[in-house]
């Protein structure tokens, strides 16, 4: 189905409009027209606002180019000043309205779904676009609510001064290094090989080729599965890590020497004692679905460990509200704010590992040999009806506080017990509960998991096979 017009404006397929972004399948769900009314709603809210500059980009999909074309059209029409970065990662747009001193800024990306998906990533000022905001935009584009005026266009490429900035903080020490690098035929490909012909060290690249087709593999580095090739290349080519980006490069994936991954929550981990050497007692911010061992080692190092909601624009902008240094998700969404923008960036986070690796003489598979054993599930995703799915959730926060359970509420449940913790929360973007357990052994996680399947049942749901 493609997107309707009626009544006085443009109307968008209403799956779309989502939480953190505007995403659907090309030739179905999302179209040029779209593109142009995007344009045209956003740049209205740019012009309210008070802006009058733009920056725009777009990555490697073979829908890009088009509906990057639509989208500038629709912002001339309003009046602005169009900065076209061209294409390259996700970062880079937010780069650029830095470098650029632009007012707002819009990325033409699917990040890291199927190829047949794009979609637009948005920030207005210093902080993402995101939830009511994005519904209120469609209002405004269903109501023809548009500004009107004489935009203007003009190429800014931004992609050496990106990499530039990239380099800016490597230290020294990192030539001692050999790296893999898979960036999945995405967006940061052509980044990744700017970066690494300058960056010492030993460096292997595979699927550096941005192809919008994604023929190596799916452009997701935290699923395992996705990484089988990168393991295949630090094994084979005996490096001490590999790294993964995904389709638009602002989530990251890391194998150590020995092909074993490291999740999000422990390579925020490492960045966090890093930063609290020099910034002691900052507030470091994680998601609800980070291990516990990251929060408890964050205090005992002397910061403050924050647990917040799930999505990458709650993170940034929570992290900006409290001059958090650095914030990060599960997901391998990681912000810097600690000499840098405060954005998910995952080519400076690549950067900033490769220094605390090359500094601490420590590999990463020993950091990873240090962490405290736990056992977890993964993060286990199911499906539960939209109008469902906060009900089941206050219905087991209700029983769970008739208990007296020791519950973190601020993202659904997280719930402590003498094992360990399970979660359980909603999405806030798909038909799905998310549901996780931690537990120091075996027998404790198989405790965790009949609790959670419990309230599940309580609930009139069947439990999901984790």
């Amino acid at each position: 189905m493609v997107a309707e017009v009626g009544g006085r404006g443009h109307r968008f397929n209403p799956t779309i409009l989502r939480e953190y972004d505007i995403r659907g399948v090309v030739g179905k769900t999302l179209s040029a027209a779209d593109a142009r009314a995007i344009g045209r709603g956003f740049g209205s809210v740019v012009r309210r606002a008070g802006g009058s500059r733009i920056c725009v980009g777009y990555d490697g999909r073979l829908s890009s180019p088009e509906l990057e074309a639509a989208l500038v059209d629709g912002l001339m029409a309003c009046g602005l000043s169009v900065l076209r970065i061209g294409r390259g990662p996700t970062p880079m747009l937010y780069f650029a309205r830095f470098a650029l001193e632009a007012d707002a800024g819009i990325m033409v990306t699917g990040s890291h779904n199927p190829p047949d998906y794009n979609g637009f990533k948005m920030v207005l000022g210093k902080e993402s676009f995101f939830g009511e905001q994005i519904q209120a935009m469609g209002r405004l584009v269903a109501a023809d609510d548009f500004e009107t005026g004489q935009g203007s266009v003009a190429d800014h490429p931004i992609f050496d001064a990106y990499i530039d900035r990239l380099l800016q903080d490597v230290a020294p020490g990192v030539e001692k290094l050999a790296i893999a690098w898979d960036p999945g035929n995405g967006a940061a490909g052509e980044a990744t090989a700017a970066l690494t012909a300058r960056l010492p060290g030993r460096h292997v690249l595979i699927n550096e080729v941005i192809d919008g087709t994604f023929p190596a593999h799916h452009p997701d580095p935290t699923v395992e599965a996705n990484l089988a090739q990168l393991k295949t290349s630090v094994l084979g080519q005996k490096c001490d890590l590999g790294i993964g980006f995904d389709g638009d490069g602002d989530r990251i994936g890391v194998l150590d020497g020995q092909g074993r991954v490291v999740w999000g929550d422990q390579l925020m981990l490492c960045f966090a004692r890093d930063i609290l050497k020099e910034r002691p007692g900052a507030t470091i911010i994680a998601d609800v679905k980070a291990s516990q061992v990251l929060f408890d080692e964050i205090a005992r190092v002397g910061g403050k460990p924050l647990m917040w909601k799930t999505g990458h624009s709650l993170i940034k902008t929570k992290m900006a509200e409290l001059g958090s240094p650095f914030a990060g998700e599960m997901s391998a969404h990681l912000f810097f704010a600690d000499r840098y923008y405060g954005f998910d960036d995952a080519l400076y986070a690549a950067v900033r590992l490769l220094n605390i690796l090359s500094a601490s003489g420590q590999t990463l598979a020993e950091f990873r040999d240090s962490l405290p054993p736990v056992v977890n599930t993964p993060e286990i995703r199911f499906p539960c009806a939209e109008e469902r799915k906060s009900a089941v959730i206050d219905e087991v926060r209700a029983r769970l506080k008739a208990e007296g359970a020791d519950m973190n509420e601020i993202d659904g449940v997280r719930v402590r017990t003498d094992d360990g913790w399970w979660l359980l929360r909603a999405s806030n973007t798909q038909d799905v509960l998310v549901a996780r357990c931690e537990a120091g052994d075996e027998a404790g996680l198989a405790r965790l998991r009949d609790v959670l399947i419990a309230q599940l049942a309580a609930s009139g749901l069947e439990a999901p096979d984790f």
